[in-house]
């Protein structure tokens, strides 16, 4: 039986059908199964905390007062952001003995507010930097798919955060997204992961791996779910998502970059889907995207992530490089290749590649394209083979880091049959019309 969205367990609550108590005694009794990925999908557990937070909001709603709807819902949060009275280790070792957190990161505040229950810290990507999720400190959350016979990466860098959700060890869960870091783990776990326009939720509290570049958004069970969390996070007024009808919208599928090699199974899904919206009458066009063919070259010294990572971790990393993921310290160190006049060049490029690309997009109401180019790999293949580590991570990152580049807002929904993201994606800003876009084609998919 599929786990429950937001506005399942919401009505449950109010109904009375259930308690907050009760959704985080059934979320921590899935952490603990032993045979479970609790484990490999939370750095921390916060028990005692979760339970009081429940039992305080079911208080609330008993006296009319529950802050939202949505108030006692266990979610997960993304080890890189600062709550208060925690250390916040970024998925690594090298800030374990940092002191805690005086405040909460405000995407977290606000999910409080809301009356969301924080259950625990989820494991990532040590400092978001991989769109795998592998992590040598904390182990390697598994995806559902083919997960007993030949266990597979959940996708990265947000991986114990969809893990989570997927299990329903949470019902929610609080990632960034820099090149896919909230999309790849949607697609690779059959979750639908929201990337909002960068500037739209504030990034304070967060570690950052590119200040340019990080996204802060949700990974949930649909799309409604990531629209109101979206909200939430955004500081904007709740409103009720209306599905935008299929039927005369203008998608653009790029031929640039974004279908070069796809695995089989991700072409053939992408296919299908594409074929089913254009039955239920919606305009697709396939034609070249010239400026997805720029990305690369722009990037071709490491791009934002290694300068802007770099800056901030080179002291560290004089002072502790054996505790770093080498697989992770090595592609920061490649910020120390950029000079400044690199680094201004690179912002001059992308300034000009967000304008142009604005004007492609601009007869179209959306892209659509593989949210990753392959299937998660198998856990196996890449332990010990760097080679193998360093392709399958380009091409997880590929396409979601081609609508970070453009400033883009972009939203992966699950395929059927296949771990296989479809991406939809817009001009920066146009949020909600991406989010009404992507409710219109979750329900003609699901149909």
């Amino acid at each position: 039986m599929p786990h429950p969205t937001l506005a399942a367990l919401a009505d449950d609550l109010a109904s009375g059908r259930t308690t907050a108590r009760a959704l985080v005694e059934a979320c921590l009794a899935r952490i603990d199964d032993p045979a479970g990925e609790g484990g490999r999908a939370f750095t921390r557990v916060n028990r005692e905390g979760a339970l009081k937070a429940a039992e305080a909001q079911d208080a609330l709603r008993l006296a009319g007062a529950a802050p939202s709807p949505f108030a006692g819902i266990p979610v997960g949060i993304k080890d890189l952001f600062d709550m208060a009275g925690e250390v916040t280790t970024a998925g690594s070792r090298v800030l374990k003995d940092n002191p805690p957190a005086r405040t909460d990161a405000p995407a977290v505040a606000r999910l409080r507010r809301a009356g969301f229950v924080v259950i625990g810290r989820n494991s990532m990507t040590e400092f978001a930097y991989s769109g795998l999720g592998m992590n040598p400190h904390y182990g390697d959350p598994r995806a559902p798919f083919e997960r007993a016979s030949a266990p597979r990466v959940s996708g990265g860098s947000s991986s114990g955060g969809a893990v989570a959700v997927a299990d329903g060890m949470a019902h929610a869960a609080l990632g960034t997204d820099t090149g896919g870091s909230c999309r790849i783990p949607a697609a690779f776990c059959g979750l639908v992961g929201f990337k909002p326009t960068a500037h739209r939720v504030p990034r304070a509290g967060a570690f950052p791996l590119s200040f340019t570049l990080d996204s802060i958004g949700p990974m949930a069970r649909s799309v409604a779910c990531c629209a109101a969390l979206d909200a939430i996070l955004a500081g904007a007024d709740a409103a009720p998502l209306a599905p935008r009808p299929v039927a005369g919208l203008r998608l653009l599928v790029p031929t640039t970059v974004a279908l070069d090699g796809l695995d089989p199974e991700v072409a053939s899904a992408f296919e299908a889907a594409v074929d089913l919206l254009a039955k239920a009458g919606a305009r697709i066009t396939s034609a070249p995207f010239p400026e997805f063919g720029e990305v690369a070259t722009i990037n071709a010294k490491g791009g934002f992530s290694a300068a802007e990572s770099y800056a901030v971790h080179r002291k560290l990393l004089a002072e502790k490089p054996e505790a770093y993921d080498q697989r992770v310290s090595g592609r920061i160190k490649r910020g120390a290749e950029q000079s400044a006049a690199d680094y201004v060049d690179l912002i001059a490029a992308r300034r000009a590649l967000v304008e142009r690309a604005a004007s492609r997009l601009a007869p179209f109401d959306a892209l659509a394209m593989p949210t990753a180019a392959i299937l998660p790999p198998k856990i196996a293949d890449l332990a010990t083979d760097d080679d193998a580590y360093g392709r399958a991570n380009l091409l997880a990152l590929r396409n979601p880091t081609l609508i970070n580049m453009i400033d883009g807002c972009a939203i992966s929904l699950p395929l059927a049959g296949a771990p296989v993201g479809l991406m939809l994606a817009g001009a920066p800003g146009s949020d909600a019309a991406l989010l009404a876009i992507a409710a219109g084609v979750e329900a003609t998919l699901s149909a």
